[in-house]
């Protein structure tokens, strides 16, 4: 059985992961999908819990074995991608799916399943803004912060093709109206 989707997408660095965590905090009656990456897992991060972390012959095995509803080389050999398996799991459970998708999964998904999804751009006010938070996070190289940020301008043309732009110049405003357009999309049958 098939139900509905939200899907939340933004460059790296503009406040996907937390804006998620509060909405997946706020008791709406959604699952989050974990997604598949072939990166190395970052410190305080869990298998299975942030995604399901494969290596790279792992990823491209399952790509062809066709398990992936969506999938994208983001960075070289950094695949990530949505199961099948993780969509059938919730869906299962009479739950709406909450996805984190990179940009290009993103529009992937919208444009397979339309009006049955949700798809919400959050967008950084600007890219000095978006440098500083990579920055400040330290999760990166240098070198990874500069190859982000030229990736975050390419994402950030693709925002007109989701359904919601969020733009995260203050966290509390833009979890509010993340909150608000998921309530308004849940409550239309």
């Amino acid at each position: 059985m098939q139900g509905k989707m939200i899907i939340i997408s933004a460059p790296s660095g503009a406040g996907k992961s937390t804006i998620i965590k509060a909405i997946l905090d706020s008791g709406m009656d959604i699952e989050f999908s974990v997604s598949a990456c072939s990166r190395p897992m970052r410190n305080g991060e869990q298998d299975g819990v942030h995604y399901h972390f494969l290596s790279v012959d792992d990823f491209k095995r399952r790509i062809v074995n066709d398990e992936f509803q969506e999938w994208e080389e983001v960075y070289k050999n950094h695949f990530y991608g949505t199961l099948k398996s993780e969509l059938s799991r919730i869906w299962d459970k009479g739950k709406t799916i909450l996805i984190e998708a990179d940009v290009y999964g993103g529009v992937s998904m919208k444009s397979q399943y339309g009006a049955q999804a949700l798809s919400i751009f959050i967008k950084p006010p600007g890219l000095a803004q978006l440098k500083e938070r990579l920055i400040n996070r330290s999760t990166d190289k240098q070198e990874h912060i500069e190859t982000r940020l030229a990736k975050a301008q390419e994402e950030m043309d693709l925002a007109d093709k989701f359904d919601t732009i969020v733009v995260n110049d203050d966290l509390d405003t833009a979890v509010r109206e993340a909150k608000a357009v998921i309530q308004s999309f849940l409550s239309h049958e």
